[in-house]
């Protein structure tokens, strides 16, 4: 199910879940997924609420109890603000990110960890959005931030020692 809580340029709920459903079977995730498409300051208090982090974020995934029923998977909040941000900032449609937020949250749900799988859901997460033809995912950009900032940095000090 998708809730359409903040609306999204060129997104309807019935096109989201048609995305949703195409993610699912291509993740091999079995259960339902709800996705609810908010405000920042609702995904705030979501984040200060259940990450003990005080900010807003982009997307949030909530596993389903592993005792809970097989035939749910889990819940996804996307902030619609933060992905017409970001859809802004990289030049695509904001009904785009929030796909690539989507596929990320889905990815969460089966079980990938990006921050502990030595790059295993960097890898999916590229290979699924290739197939789903979506630009660059969230775990490829914070690498070419980091990578970007560095380099940032070396230039700085290069000029500082010239």
């Amino acid at each position: 199910m998708v809730i359409l809580r903040k609306r999204v340029a060129d997104l309807t709920e019935l096109a989201l879940n048609r995305f949703l459903a195409r993610v699912r079977r291509a993740a091999g995730l079995r259960g339902t997924v709800n996705v609810l498409v908010t405000s920042s300051a609702e995904m705030k208090s979501l984040n200060r609420r259940f990450r003990g982090k005080d900010k807003p974020t982009d997307v949030l995934s909530f596993p389903a109890e592993s005792d809970g029923p097989k035939q749910f998977a889990g819940e996804i909040a996307i902030s619609a603000e933060i992905a017409a941000q970001n859809a802004r900032s990289l030049g695509h449609s904001a009904a785009k990110e929030v796909k690539i937020l989507v596929l990320h949250g889905v990815l969460h749900l089966r079980g990938y960890d990006h921050e502990c799988d030595n790059g295993e859901m960097a890898r999916r997460e590229e290979l699924m959005r290739a197939k789903l033809r979506l630009p660059s995912g969230l775990i490829g950009r914070s690498d070419l931030s980091r990578a970007s900032t560095a380099e940032a940095r070396k230039r700085g000090r290069r000029k500082a020692q010239e």
